[in-house]
């Protein structure tokens, strides 16, 4: 039997967190066929290619489900400054964008997550969305893209903002344009970027128009106390509340951050299927512990986010390690729970929850018959990693995304032996540079 791609002779991480050794995995258009011992499937199948997954662990590709492409060029320009960061550096910086900028920050942006194991992500949304587009494409990888979309607000410039029916007509354009290119990967949502800086006009508009196209709704929520006083103050409803009001609150919604969620708040959030977002390493440092604990008993699916990379990376096995100790520490420690968090729980959210969080669970985040092959492999075979009692727990505690060497995303291969093969590294951080230096002078944050 003719297969597309075999991966061959692989430990593989299956969806219920155990892991199987000596397993081929066999992928035909796109999607994996067959999941099962290697000497079965190299009698079974003629590959036309094979990839080899001896001292490899196979796993789901990792799904940054919060993300901000555009930001890339800003990396480290906000560490140890006070706030307002937004006001101050982000709303400069991202004004004075220009479409080969975006391009660029994109094209950088997909390379950083190939090479730390992320295969799809979701992008909350930025000015020349269709420049992520054509970097998305030209990558390889997989995503949910929209656009900023913001009407109101003192502190954001006019050239940031537009009305609510130019909103949405910008993005319905874009809809038009990209959603379902590339085999499928992409993706257009509509976006509302925060309460604060979108009239009840734009909100309702917005979550009528995505769900009469079918799409989803990417926003930020509840990342700081300033949004539920200004909620509070301008609505007497707190954020969940105020969306669920305006019709937003749906099971196509994808909320991004989440850290200042009351019980209400929660069991609301649970009863309507909206997706939850934590990003552990921007959430800790700048607003607080979520109740994560909390979020998963009600039942809510929980993925995680980057946030983009203009204080960290894209690493996602960073904010797995981040989120574990954190949490623990926050709401374990105090009532002696070490396992008030689990690390099963944690490569769930990174993977099967992130999937969740695209609207795409039923294909994608985990090794299973009939799913996207969307497939990273792990060089296990290193003295951090190897031997292990539990390598589920040695994937969070001790993995990074240097030891990712391969990434298979839509059954296509786009990084071998750490090698990208669908950009061009050298050329991508040289051009990064130049655009780094001439947009800071550009924004005045130079």
């Amino acid at each position: 039997m003719v297969c597309d791609l075999l991966i061959s002779g692989a430990s593989a991480l299956m969806p219920d967190y155990t892991v199987k050794e000596d397993v081929s995995i066999a992928v035909t258009g796109g999607n994996i066929v067959e999941i099962g011992p290697a000497a079965d499937l190299a009698a079974k199948y003629q590959p036309a290619q094979t990839l080899s997954g001896r001292g490899k662990l196979a796993m789901p590709g990792l799904v940054d489900a919060h993300h901000h492409t555009c930001q890339q060029l800003l990396r480290a320009k906000v560490t140890d400054e006070y706030p307002m960061i937004w006001t101050r550096f982000l709303v400069p910086f991202e004004s004075n964008l220009d479409e080969e900028d975006v391009y660029v920050s994109a094209q950088l942006s997909c390379l950083e997550m190939i090479k730390s194991g992320t295969t799809s992500f979701a992008d909350s949304g930025g000015r020349h969305m269709d420049q992520v587009v054509r970097a998305v494409l030209e990558s390889g990888m997989r995503a949910c893209i929209t656009r900023s979309t913001m009407d109101i607000g003192p502190a954001i410039p006019d050239s940031m903002k537009d009305s609510p029916e130019e909103n949405i007509r910008q993005t319905e354009e874009l809809y038009r344009q990209f959603h379902g290119a590339g085999n499928d990967r992409v993706h257009i949502w509509f976006g509302m970027r925060q309460v604060m800086t979108c009239s009840p006009e734009l909100v309702r508009a917005t979550a009528q128009r995505a769900r009469e196209l079918g799409t989803g709704v990417h926003a930020h929520l509840c990342e700081h106390k300033d949004e539920v006083s200004f909620c509070l103050q301008n609505y007497r409803l707190r954020p969940a509340e105020y969306l669920e009001e305006m019709g937003m609150l749906r099971d196509n919604l994808l909320t991004a951050h989440n850290v200042v969620l009351s019980e209400s708040d929660i069991a609301l959030m649970a009863r309507r299927g909206v997706k939850v977002v934590h990003c552990p390493r921007a959430n800790l440092s700048n607003h607080g512990f979520p109740k994560t604990p909390r979020i998963l008993e009600q039942g809510l699916s929980v993925g995680l986010g980057s946030d983009g990379c203009c204080s960290s990376s894209l690493n996602l096995f960073d904010e797995m390690k981040v989120l574990r100790n954190g949490i623990i520490a926050y709401w374990g420690l105090p009532i002696f729970d070490p396992v008030v968090l689990r690390v099963e729980q944690i490569v769930d959210m990174a993977t099967q929850g992130g999937a969740n969080a695209l609207l795409q669970g039923d294909s994608l985040g985990s090794l299973q018959v009939g799913k996207k092959a969307d497939i990273i492999c792990i060089d296990i075979d290193q003295p951090h990693i190897s031997p292990t009692f539990n390598l589920v727990s040695t994937l969070v505690e001790a993995v990074t995304g240097g030891d990712v060497v391969d990434s298979v995303i839509d059954g296509k291969l786009v990084m071998k032996d750490r090698q990208v093969l669908t950009l061009d590294q050298k050329k991508i951080l040289a051009q990064a540079k130049e655009h780094m230096q001439t947009m800071a002078v550009r924004a005045g944050i130079a």
